[in-house]
């Protein structure tokens, strides 16, 4: 199962919906089957939301982050997000550009090797010219990124979340 946080167009009001798939969703709305709870207006989407996943003890405090040639010079560690507590509709053109972004981030890392927490080690391994210089990303504490910067080791995080390959389906 899966759940949507839904939003309707004609009234603005979120409620949950669950499905048994993405797919599911898309042929229910296609066919016009949701409907808001409130006002029962068929024009619905799905809203923003922000999954609350906890993580694994031994992964807390991870900030995803990129070294190598894909690094665009940006070295700050990413700031903690924190969810918003109600979604709302999104405009058209914020979801483009997140679409452009998500898109953008993945051709990144096409070429880049996903090394896991491993990364503060393998970044200071290529810097120190110990390993071959080939882009990287994975994950590194707060204190990793802040000592690999004193190092003089670039390093940027990613805008996007990202699912280690071995989490994939």
């Amino acid at each position: 199962m899966i759940v949507f946080d839904l939003i309707c167009r004609d009234g603005g009001h979120q409620f949950e919906g669950w499905f048994g798939s993405s797919s599911d969703y898309e042929s229910q709305q296609a066919a016009g089957l949701i409907d808001c709870p409130t006002c029962g207006c068929t024009a619905v989407d799905k809203a923003v939301m922000a999954p609350n996943v906890a993580m694994k003890a031994n992964q807390r405090n991870q900030t995803p982050v990129v070294s190598g040639e894909a690094n665009d010079g940006l070295s700050a560690p990413a700031e903690k997000v924190k969810p918003a507590a109600k979604a709302v509709a999104v405009p058209a053109e914020y979801q483009e550009l997140v679409t452009k972004l998500a898109k953008a981030q993945a051709k990144m890392l096409e070429k880049s090797e996903w090394v896991g927490g491993n990364f503060p080690e393998k970044a200071r391994a290529i810097h120190y010219g110990e390993e071959n210089d080939t882009p990287i990303h994975g994950t590194a504490s707060e204190d990793d990124v802040a000592e690999l910067e004193d190092e003089g080791i670039d390093v940027m995080p990613l805008p996007l979340p990202v699912t280690p390959p071995d989490a994939q389906n």
